[in-house]
């Protein structure tokens, strides 16, 4: 009887390492892809919202939206092919819990900031609605529009971007800071404007919204909070950034402009810069224990 041996496989080699190309390493570093993303949102934004303006308030509503929407299509693109990672913070999954929860924690900010300015006496409030429902409709269409722009510019990819080049340790701290000088920064050109103004928006929006981005990394959640917070400012018909739009309540400043916040509105008010660091350092708190935790 013979016997016969199987033949044994040839031995694998192991793959080579792929060495990524020049340009390939060019648009993964994160200024690049930072660069590219925000830099198209605010030109697409632009080109909408002067579009939609020419059109009349219909027009205005969907520049704004469509303006929203390209945002997030934008930042899918970069993450994905580009900084060559998932995009979890913009998942389906969950979105429209983490967004009632941002416009409610958003609506508490807004409205504790406005009764109490009126209670010191900055404010004088009295109804008086002009074509209710568009008023409201425009409102909801903008301000969607215009917080999903501006937070996936500043949270979603300005500071991820910040993260990824100096670490997620130290760079989460350098992304919260940088964020937050540049959103107040950016709002220094509008209407009424000041030195003072921007710091406050630094302050209230930029570390707020930052601090919030940080604890849920979701953004939703944050795009949730600005909403809320730009949407109810303008339906009180109060200044939003310098900026007044059609509002269901006439709101006239009676007060000191450190307690009002004058021409530029309830934001350079020292009232929600109070309430807005009370509401950050627990959301700081509880996204440095939560990356302790994963470490």
């Amino acid at each position: 009887m013979t016997h016969t041996t199987a033949a044994r496989p040839a031995p694998r080699l192991a793959a080579l390492p792929v060495r990524p190309t020049r340009a390939r390493r060019f648009f993964s570093f994160p200024a690049t892809w930072a660069a590219i993303g925000i830099a198209a949102i605010v030109l697409v934004d632009s080109v909408f919202i002067d579009i939609g303006s020419a059109l009349g308030t219909t027009g205005t509503i969907v520049g704004a939206l469509l303006g929203g929407v390209v945002a997030v299509l934008v930042h899918r693109f970069v993450m994905h092919r580009l900084a060559r990672r998932a995009t979890p913070e913009l998942a389906a999954r969950g979105a429209l819990r983490q967004g009632v929860q941002g416009i409610a924690l958003g609506a508490g900010f807004i409205l504790a900031s406005i009764g109490i300015v009126t209670l010191l006496g900055g404010f004088s409030l009295s109804w008086h609605p002009v074509d209710a429902v568009g008023t409201v409709a425009l409102a909801i269409g903008v301000n969607l529009g215009t917080a999903a722009v501006e937070e996936i510019v500043f949270r979603g990819i300005a500071f991820q971007a910040i993260e990824r080049l100096f670490g997620s340790s130290r760079g989460t701290w350098i992304a919260l800071a940088v964020t937050a000088l540049f959103f107040g920064g950016a709002h220094m050109l509008n209407p009424g404007a000041t030195l003072w103004s921007g710091l406050a928006m630094s302050i209230e929006a930029g570390v707020l919204t930052g601090a919030a981005f940080m604890w849920r990394r979701n953004l939703w959640f944050v795009m949730g909070i600005h909403f809320a917070w730009n949407a109810l400012e303008g339906l009180f018909g109060i200044a939003v950034s310098g900026h007044r739009d059609p509002s269901l309540l006439l709101t006239v400043t009676t007060g000191p402009s450190a307690i009002s916040g004058g021409a530029f509105g309830v934001e350079a008010s020292v009232v929600p810069v109070l309430i807005s660091i009370a509401i950050s350092v627990p959301m700081i708190v509880a996204a440095r224990r939560r990356q302790s935790v994963t470490r």
